[in-house]
């Protein structure tokens, strides 16, 4: 499994990137191909997809970005040819907001997404959707949030736990401090 890949972005089509890491160019589908900048180095975090006839990349800026669209093309229906034109037109923390709303208008602005579709991915995912910039409020938390995640806790778990630990400590004792919570 791939989790990202770094090296300089060297074509662009509508939809997707070249990404060259080591004389070797990645084709990877992105929401904003225009987002990554041509001859610099960047970081791509990557989805591999595998299906009977058909590879492919699809590639992301950010770990929430990746994050939303795994979520979404596990929704019955929902596959990566359609939650891409959602990512390129709405932003993470919109498109979480509606799921977590129930706002099947928003949701229904995005190309192929219809009623049913739109009521099926509010069905299976609000409430699931914890943004973590809800969770995460500078970058001690979110290096705790990711231990804690790495650990196997789950993330209402942890934003319930998080606001409890003293920031001001070294990382370990933050974990420390959070497993006791966490175990109580």
């Amino acid at each position: 499994m791939y989790s990202y890949l770094i090296g300089n972005v060297t074509g662009y089509e509508s939809n997707s990137i070249i990404l060259e890491v080591n004389k070797i160019g990645y084709h990877i589908f992105v929401p904003n191909p225009f987002s990554f900048k041509e001859s610099n180095e960047e970081k791509v975090y990557l989805y591999h997809h595998i299906r009977e006839d058909e590879q492919a990349f699809y590639g992301f800026k950010t770990v929430e970005e990746k994050d939303l669209f795994m979520r979404l093309i596990s929704v019955k229906g929902v596959g990566p040819k359609l939650v891409l034109p959602m990512l390129a037109t709405g932003s993470v923390k919109g498109i979480v907001d509606a799921i977590d709303r129930g706002n099947i208008l928003y949701l229904k602005k995005f190309p192929k997404v219809g009623d049913k579709v739109a009521r099926q991915i509010i069905l299976d995912l609000k409430g699931k959707l914890a943004s973590s910039e809800d969770v995460i409020s500078n970058n001690h938390n979110e290096e705790l949030a990711s231990v804690l995640e790495g650990l196997g806790y789950k993330n209402n778990d942890i934003k319930k736990v998080i606001p409890e630990v003293n920031g001001d400590l070294p990382i370990e004792s933050q974990v420390k401090e959070a497993l006791k919570l966490l175990l109580k």
